[in-house]
C-alpha cells in the first residue's frame, strides 16, 4: 500500500514541473517589457531638460549678444539715470558740471565753457578701481575711518559703511514708512524779529520819593495817637497825633501879640514881627490852615496835632501815649504805596542790554498767575564786589494795593536777540516820557505831573520810531540745531524724504528758538524730530554727520540773500578805509580767477584797513560785526589755493552784508554781485567792480561761470548825499 503509493507519486513529479514552467513564462516576459518602458520614459525626460536647458542657454546668449550690439539696454544703465546711451547710432555731448547742457554734437557748454563729453563716459566707473570705503564703529565712538581696523575707543571691529539712501554722499532718504515709525518732524525757518528773554528775581520795595517821616518839632507830650498801629491809611492832612507843648504855646502867644500889636518893626526895621511869629509857628509844624485858624480863633492852645503830609500808610509807629518827646523824635513813618520799587540784580552783560524806560513784566508770589508790568526806572553805574551783580529799579504801579513791599517777584525782561544800539518799542514809538518816572508817557510835549520835569523824547533813550529791519533774522526750532563742541548742523529736506545734511552757525537762542547767522534760508524745511535718528542712519552710510561734518555743506544753495535796507555811504578817513579795503579785496578776486594764491602784502593791506574801520566811531553798529568776520576769514588766505577759497567766501558773505548797510564813495558809484551755482556747498557769491564776470573760485577751469545777482551801485543816493 505505501509502496503502490509511493509509485503513484513518482510519476507526478515531471508533470508538476511542466506545469510550473508552462504558468512561470508569462510573468517573466512582462517584467521585461515593464523595464523597457521604464527605460524609454526616463529617455524622454532627459531629451525634454536638454532641450529646455539648451533653449535657456541659447536664450542667455542671445541676450549677452544683444547687449554687446546696444539692441537693448542693461537694466544698470538704465537705472543710472545719467543717459548714457545712444540713440540711433548717435552720441550724446553734455557737460560734466552742467548735466542740463546735452546735444549730439561735440562743443562747448554755453554756462561755463568746459568741453562737452560724451555721456557714455560719464557712466564709467574709476579706471584705476580706487574706491572710497569708509569704515565705522557699531558703538559710533569715533567718526569714520578710510582703513579697517578696530575702534581706539571700545576695541570693536570696524565694520564697512552701507550705502547711504541719497547716494550723493551728503543726505539720506527716509521711506514714508519709517519716517512715521521713528517719528520724523519738520518746519520751516522763519525769518523776522526774535526777542530773548532775560529771568530773574527781585523784590518789592518802598518807592523812597514817596515816603514821609512824622518827627516832633518841639519837645512835648503825647496825649492822643489817633494813628494807633501799624499799617492804617491815611489821608493828606489827617490828624495823626494830640501834643501837649508849652514852647508851641509861647509861639502862639507871640503870633497873636504880634497881630494886635500891628506891624511892629524889628530887627532893624527889615522884618515884620507878624511874619517872624507866622515863620515861628510854620517851623515848629503848624500848617497854614493851622496858622488861620489861629489868627481867626484868637486864642493860643497848649495842644498841637501833628498832621499827615502825604497820603498813604503807616509802616512804623516809635512811640505811644504819654511818651515824652524832645525836638527831632521819630513819631510816625508813612509810605505812598500807589507806586512800588521792583529791585532786582542782573548780570553785568544783562544790564547792558537794556536802558531806561524799557518794559519789564514780573509774577509776585503773593498773586500768582498774575502778571504785573513796570519800566525801569534805574541802572546802577557799579557793579556789586560780592555779587558781581548790577542793581535795576523798576517802577512799578500799584493802583490795587495788591503789591505789598517784601514780596518776592520772578521778573521777566524782552530784548532783541541781537544786540543793538537802538530798540524798538511799538508803545514808545514816538512818544514823550519822563526822565524820573518812566511811568508818566505822553504823546506831546510837556511837564511831569509828579516831578515837574519836562518831559524828553523817547528816541533820546535810544528807541526808534519804527520797526527796525535789521532785527528781522532767519530762525529755526532750538531742536532743530545739533551741536558738538564748536559743531552745528541741521538737516534739510530738499525733497519729500530726503534729508541733507548742512553745517550752520548759530547765534542766540530764545526758549524755543535758534538764530542762524549763515547756512539756512528762510523757508527752507528743517527736521525738528527724529534728527538724531537721521544722524546715525548718515553714519551707517558712512555720510557726513555730527560726529564728522567736514564734507558737509555750510551754505544754503542760490546767491546771498542781502537786506533791503538804507544804505550809509562814509564819508572822511572811514570812507576812504572803506574803499581802502574793497580795493583789496578786488586785487585777491582777480588773482584769485588767475588761479594764484593773493600776494602776503595785499592781505596785510585787507587786514589793516578793516582793523581801523572797525574803530571808526561813524561805522554803524550793525556792520561792525560783519567787519569782523570779515577780519577773522582773513587767517585762511595764508595757505593753499584751495583753503584760500575757501575763506574767499566766508571774506565775500561778510563784505556783501557789510556792502548792504554802508558804503565807501569809491564802492557806492560801482559793486556788482556775482554768484557761481557750480561751486560746491551750495554756491559761491563774490563781489566785483566791473559787470565781466570772472570766476575767482574755479579760474580758468570755468573761468565766465556764473551769473549777476544785483547791481549793487548807490551813486544817486551819493549825489543826493552830496549836495
Amino acid at each position: 500500500m505505501s509502496e503502490s503509493q509511493t509509485d503513484h507519486e513518482h510519476p507526478q513529479e515531471p508533470r508538476d514541473e511542466r506545469s510550473s514552467s508552462r504558468e512561470g513564462n508569462p510573468p517573466a516576459t512582462k517584467t521585461l517589457s515593464d523595464r523597457l518602458a521604464r527605460l524609454k520614459w526616463l529617455g524622454r525626460t532627459v531629451t525634454h531638460a536638454s532641450v529646455i536647458l539648451l533653449v535657456f542657454i541659447g536664450g542667455i546668449a542671445l541676450i549677452g549678444v544683444a547687449q554687446r550690439l546696444d539692441w537693448i539696454q542693461r537694466s544698470g544703465d538704465a537705472a543710472s539715470g545719467d543717459g548714457s546711451h545712444v540713440h540711433d547710432g548717435e552720441t550724446i555731448y553734455t557737460c560734466p558740471m552742467h548735466p542740463q547742457i546735452r546735444q549730439n554734437e561735440p562743443g562747448d557748454c554755453p554756462i561755463c565753457g568746459m568741453k562737452l563729453v560724451p555721456t557714455s563716459t560719464s557712466a564709467k566707473t574709476n579706471p584705476t578701481g580706487a574706491t572710497d570705503d569708509r569704515y565705522i564703529c557699531p558703538m559710533m565712538c569715533t567718526p569714520p575711518s578710510s582703513e579697517p581696523g578696530r575702534c581706539p575707543v571700545c576695541a570693536m571691529e570696524l565694520v564697512k559703511a552701507t550705502g547711504g539712501g541719497g547716494g550723493d554722499g551728503v543726505s539720506v532718504t527716509i521711506e514714508p514708512v519709517a519716517r512715521r515709525l521713528i517719528g520724523i518732524q519738520t518746519a520751516k525757518a522763519k525769518q523776522g524779529p526774535v526777542t530773548q528773554t532775560i529771568r530773574t528775581i527781585g523784590s518789592i520795595s518802598y518807592d523812597e520819593s514817596k515816603l514821609a517821616t512824622i518827627s516832633a518839632y518841639v519837645g512835648g507830650r503825647i496825649e492822643k495817637l489817633y494813628a494807633n498801629y501799624v499799617g492804617v491809611p491815611v489821608e493828606k492832612d489827617d490828624d495823626l497825633a494830640l501834643i501837649y507843648s508849652p514852647d508851641l504855646y509861647s509861639a502862639q502867644v507871640e503870633f497873636l501879640t504880634a497881630q494886635s500889636g500891628g506891624g511892629l518893626k524889628r530887627l532893624g526895621g527889615s522884618s515884620d514881627f507878624q511874619e517872624l511869629a507866622k515863620q515861628k509857628l510854620i517851623e515848629l509844624g503848624f500848617t497854614d490852615e493851622q496858622v488861620a485858624n489861629l489868627r481867626s480863633r484868637g486864642k493860643a492852645e497848649s495842644r498841637m496835632r501833628l498832621r499827615s503830609p502825604i497820603k498813604g500808610t503807616v509802616i512804623d509807629k516809635f512811640a505811644v501815649e504819654g511818651d515824652y518827646l524832645k525836638t527831632g523824635d521819630e513819631v510816625y513813618r508813612i509810605a505812598d504805596l500807589s507806586t512800588v520799587w521792583l529791585m532786582l540784580d542782573l548780570y553785568p552783560d544783562d544790564a547792558s542790554r537794556i536802558r531806561f524806560g524799557q518794559q519789564v513784566k514780573a509774577e509776585v508770589s503773593s498773586t500768582p498767575g498774575r502778571v504785573h508790568t513796570g519800566r525801569v526806572a534805574f541802572i546802577d553805574p557799579t557793579v556789586n564786589e560780592k555779587t558781581r551783580t548790577v542793581r535795576v529799579r523798576v517802577e512799578m504801579l500799584n493802583t490795587d494795593g495788591k503789591l505789598r513791599p517784601g514780596d518776592y517777584a520772578t521778573a521777566r525782561i524782552d530784548i532783541p536777540a541781537i544786540h543793538q544800539d537802538i530798540l524798538y518799542d511799538p508803545s514808545l514809538a514816538g512818544k514823550y516820557i519822563s526822565p524820573m518816572h518812566p511811568q508818566i508817557i505822553r504823546n506831546q510835549p510837556g511837564e511831569c505831573p509828579i516831578c515837574g520835569m519836562d518831559l524828553i523824547p523817547t528816541s533820546q533813550l535810544g528807541f526808534a520810531d519804527a520797526p527796525l529791519p535789521q532785527q528781522n533774522v532767519v530762525t529755526v526750532p532750538r531742536d532743530a540745531v545739533l551741536m558738538t563742541g564748536d559743531t552745528s548742523v541741521v538737516y534739510v529736506e530738499t525733497e519729500p524724504g530726503r534729508f541733507e545734511i548742512r553745517r550752520v552757525s548759530v547765534g542766540p537762542m530764545t526758549d524755543d528758538r535758534a538764530v542762524i547767522i549763515e547756512g539756512i534760508t528762510a523757508g527752507e524745511t528743517i527736521a525738528t524730530h527724529g534728527n538724531f535718528l537721521i544722524d546715525s542712519q548718515m553714519q551707517l552710510a558712512g555720510n557726513p554727520s555730527l560726529m564728522d561734518p567736514r564734507k558737509a555743506s555750510s551754505y544754503p544753495p542760490g546767491p546771498l540773500e542781502l537786506t533791503d535796507t538804507p544804505t550809509t555811504v562814509l564819508s572822511g578817513q572811514s570812507g576812504e578805509l572803506f574803499d581802502n579795503a574793497y580795493a583789496a579785496y578786488f586785487e585777491i578776486q582777480k588773482t584769485l580767477a588767475s588761479d594764484r594764491a593773493p600776494d602776503a602784502s595785499v592781505v596785510g593791506v585787507l587786514r589793516d584797513s578793516l582793523t581801523q574801520l572797525s574803530s571808526q566811531p561813524d561805522l554803524p553798529k550793525r556792520a561792525l560785526s560783519h567787519v569782523q568776520r570779515a577780519q577773522q576769514s582773513l587767517e585762511r588766505m595764508n595757505n593753499s589755493l584751495e583753503r584760500t577759497r575757501e575763506g574767499f567766501r566766508v571774506l565775500s558773505h561778510a563784505l556783501l552784508r557789510t556792502a548792504a548797510i554802508v558804503r565807501g564813495p569809491q564802492t557806492a558809484d560801482k559793486l556788482y554781485h556775482m554768484f557761481c551755482p557750480m561751486v560746491p556747498g551750495g554756491g559761491g557769491d563774490w563781489m566785483q567792480r566791473d559787470s565781466e564776470l570772472i570766476n575767482p573760485y574755479w579760474g580758468s577751469e570755468m573761468l565766465s561761470c556764473g551769473e549777476l545777482v544785483k547791481d549793487m551801485s548807490i551813486a544817486p543816493l551819493l549825489e543826493s548825499q552830496r549836495k
